[in-house]
């Protein structure tokens, strides 16, 4: 049976509305996991909160506690370009760790992960290609991801136009680089809730209404993909 691990920041409210059956199993401190069950498939929520510590600490803890053999993301993001307007679902086929820099001491551009031959941070080949021939009217996009919650339209532009980014979150990053480092595929679907000209009005407005429409998409490919 496959044991897919699920990352939640903040949109827990729409994981309890969408799976009434969770069953609440013990967690560190700090952190909470539910576990959902499906005829071939089970699915392990971990709400580990936003940012990109916790997002690497809470796949780490699926990966190691729970062995989960899949990690998947679903959550709501920033738009950075006129195309990604609020509800516009995405998958992420790459990220930027647009907030990593060591280009002063090292010979690596901004965003650039030490180890890797570009910017970029890919998501799983393999599973991406599933889930869009399952859903192909999702856009591949590019996620800027960093430790902060972008609302000024001037700093969402720049975002864009420095790192070919389509949309921003706070999570990706962590998630990636983590799965890479443990050889676990990882899948992350989006959906935009506050678009390149919101901010954290229009973000908490939407919110749930997102989050419940980005997590349909996901747990119909999922079993799509496993059953």
């Amino acid at each position: 049976m496959h044991r897919i691990g699920m990352i939640v920041a903040c949109e827990t409210e729409a994981v309890l509305e969408k799976y009434p059956d969770l069953k609440k199993l013990e967690a560190p401190k700090g952190f909470e996991v539910f576990v959902h069950q499906d005829k071939n498939f089970e699915v392990y929520v971990m709400h580990c909160g936003m940012g990109s510590v916790y997002a690497a600490a809470g796949t780490q803890l699926l990966i190691d506690r729970y062995n989960v053999d899949t990690i998947v993301d679903f959550g709501v993001v920033g738009g950075l370009t006129q195309e990604m307007k609020t509800e516009r679902l995405v998958l992420v086929e790459k990220a930027v760790h647009y907030r990593y820099d060591c280009s002063e001491f090292m010979d690596l551009k901004i965003g650039q992960v030490d180890g890797h031959d570009s910017i970029y941070l890919y998501t799983d080949k393999t599973l991406l290609e599933k889930a869009l021939s399952v859903a192909p009217f999702l856009k591949k996009a590019t996620i800027a991801s960093g430790d902060k919650f972008i609302s000024k339209t001037e700093e969402k532009n720049w975002i864009h136009e420095t790192f070919d980014c389509d949309i921003c979150d706070m999570e990706s990053s962590g998630i990636i680089l983590t799965c890479e480092a443990n050889d676990v595929p990882c899948l992350l679907f989006k959906a935009v809730s506050d678009c390149l000209t919101g901010g954290a009005e229009e973000f908490w407005k939407e919110l749930l209404n997102v989050s419940l429409m980005c997590l349909d998409i996901t747990d119909k490919v999922i079993k799509e993909m496993y059953n």
